[in-house]
């Protein structure tokens, strides 16, 4: 990563804004989210779902969420 850059790279070149992953909740919750760049989700550990990234765009809504399994949340 870029020292310089006000973004956070991923693999595939898309990037997510430090300032937006700051600044989202979990859409259920409310509660502040874990940033898994590997797996490119945003996870909330309190609803017990992962909402994906795609082409650095968080999908936030419910429906494009997976269920986090025993081993997501030994993770955190």
């Amino acid at each position: 990563m870029n020292d310089n850059s006000d973004e956070t790279s991923l693999d595939d070149g898309t990037a997510v804004d430090p300032k937006l992953l700051e600044l989202l909740v979990c859409p259920l919750t409310k509660t502040r989210l874990i940033y898994d760049a590997a797996a490119r989700e945003l996870l909330s550990k309190a609803a017990g779902l992962a909402f994906p990234i795609r082409n650095g765009v968080p999908l936030m809504i419910e429906e494009a969420a997976r269920k986090l399994t025993d081993a997501d949340l030994r993770r955190l």
